[in-house]
């Protein structure tokens, strides 16, 4: 399959070290500059994190960063079981708990990306799904979930989307909100998020067209 986004992101960080949790810093930092750049969040919205396998902290965004301004500093390491924060001097993301109700109810999860991708909410304001259109679409993406309207940064969305994602979905809608790409690293998480937009993209062409009815899904491929 081929990757989407930029290059190359730093190098997967060694599980348990401070180095290894500098770098995932640094990844998400530079996925931070891309979805900007692509137009998936604009201003200060959006928030990401991650986490060494098996750990029980997260690195997540803190309030009112700027994705494509990201730095070490900019990231607040937080206790997944109970929120506290145990690094970082500044308050995380308004979104946290979103983050962290994942993180239990996936362990294999080490990636949250939330974003604001246009085409994704347009369809959902519209009332339409997500088409995977694609090899790629249907290879990162597999299938795509939606989560009611909730106000953003509530418990109760926080429920609903790890309630959502409890089954192995990775793409979930956030209704007239955004989407909560997870995966078990950053750099795939990144490819997810991208290839939602696009598959996004392709079903709003194809409804402006007056073709969707003749859109159909790319099945998931066989992997041996």
């Amino acid at each position: 399959m081929t990757a989407t986004g930029p290059a190359s992101l730093p190098p997967e960080p060694d599980a348990g070290s401070d180095d290894g949790r500098e770098l995932l810093c640094d990844q998400l930092a530079a996925v931070g500059l891309d979805v900007v750049r692509a137009g998936l969040v604009v201003g200060s919205g959006g928030n990401l994190s991650a986490r060494l396998p098996g750990d029980d902290t997260c690195w997540v965004t803190a309030a009112g960063t700027w994705l494509d301004r990201l730095d070490r500093s900019s990231f607040v390491r937080v206790r997944i079981p109970d929120g506290t924060v145990v690094a970082g001097d500044r308050a995380p993301s308004s979104e946290v708990a979103l983050h962290l109700a994942t993180y239990r109810a996936r362990p294999d999860v080490s990636a949250v990306v939330h974003l604001h991708p246009q085409t994704v909410l347009l369809l959902d304001a519209l009332g339409e799904r997500v088409r995977l259109v694609t090899t790629d679409h249907a290879f990162y993406v597999r299938r795509v979930g939606v989560v009611p309207y909730f106000p953003p940064g509530t418990t109760a969305l926080a429920t609903a989307a790890a309630l959502a994602a409890a089954d192995g979905t990775n793409c979930l809608v956030l209704s007239r909100h955004g989407c909560s790409v997870l995966a078990d690293s950053v750099d795939l998480a990144h490819k997810r998020a991208r290839n939602l937009e696009e598959a996004a993209l392709l079903t709003y062409r194809a409804l402006a067209a007056g073709r969707l009815s003749d859109l159909t899904d790319q099945p998931p491929p066989t992997v041996a």
